[in-house]
């Protein structure tokens, strides 16, 4: 039996998770002078209050896992002998696939036979959540490691996100946006719709005036592009905005009663990036191209 990793940056269903053995590579974060090691994914009690300090303007930042952060975590398993997959973060969004593979690299040369597979999820959040479960289940159907690892980059690009972004001044600090579109767009309550490409990167798909209209692309986009029959999982994931999330779950289930909805807070490790009150619907469906 292998065991399935991922980065602590992944909204996944808590419950899900323990009944699965789930492991998390940890990561950090700073909020004002405080630093926060994240160990495993942070309650919502704790989420609320983060996303509270970035509404009173407190900056915060994320630093990415280092290779040898990767050989400190894997390489008690190694020794053992135990297999590991490891799902990363999109490398389009972060180097940490890279430095997953160059720790690979770093084990071999100590150890024989290291069975590792690194999985680039080429998304974040609950996409990486989905991917998870996946892997969870096709482990539990008898799968083997390589079986498992080749299943998620086949399917990895069929995992679509739509997100719509309430304060522009996250992404110009991202250099997403410029400082002149920025400042007009929040003038005017417009509200960007990201997606992540098929790249791995984000890229801007629409912008919509109002959060109700936002939410309406959402949905649009879920029932244009989602398919059910690769799994019916569909994750909502907000930065503390359970109103938007709530009614986002009651619009796809009025089009798709059979979705498997499941509602997480955004990690704080993509919320510095996205800012409060962002939400996003993530589901397999048509493959990015």
């Amino acid at each position: 039996m292998y065991e399935i990793f991922v980065d602590v940056s992944v909204d996944i269903d808590p419950e899900f998770a323990r009944e699965n053995h789930v492991r998390y590579v940890p990561m950090e974060y700073m909020i004002g002078e405080e630093v926060h090691h994240c160990n495993e994914p942070e309650s919502f009690e704790e989420l609320h209050k983060y996303y509270d300090r970035l509404r009173d303007k407190i900056p915060t930042k994320t630093s990415q896992i280092t290779p040898f952060q990767y050989v400190e975590v894997f390489e008690d398993l190694v020794r053992q002998k135990t297999e590991i997959l490891y799902l990363s973060l999109s490398g389009g969004l972060s180097n940490t696939y890279e430095s997953a593979n160059l720790a690979v690299r770093m084990l071999s040369e100590d150890y024989n036979d290291v069975a590792i597979e690194v999985v680039d999820s080429f998304g974040a959040t609950g996409g990486m959540g989905l991917l998870v479960e996946s892997a969870c289940k096709n482990r539990a159907a008898g799968m083997s490691l390589q079986e498992n690892a080749e299943w998620l980059r086949a399917n990895a690009k069929k995992v679509n996100y739509y997100f719509k972004v309430e304060d522009l001044m996250y992404l110009k600090r991202g250099g997403r946006v410029s400082a002149a579109t920025a400042i007009v767009g929040t003038a005017l309550d417009i509200k960007p719709i990201l997606n992540i490409d098929a790249t791995g990167h984000l890229a801007t798909v629409a912008k919509k005036r109002g959060r109700k209209l936002a939410i309406k692309y959402l949905v649009d986009m879920f029932r244009d592009l989602s398919d059910m029959s690769i799994d019916n999982t569909v994750y909502i994931c907000g930065s503390d905005c359970v109103a938007d999330e709530e009614i986002l779950k009651k619009m796809i289930l009025e089009i798709c009663p059979e979705a498997n909805i499941r509602i997480t807070s955004l990690s704080p490790i993509i919320g510095a990036h996205t800012g409060p009150d962002m939400v996003a619907v993530i589901f397999y469906g048509k493959e990015r191209v």
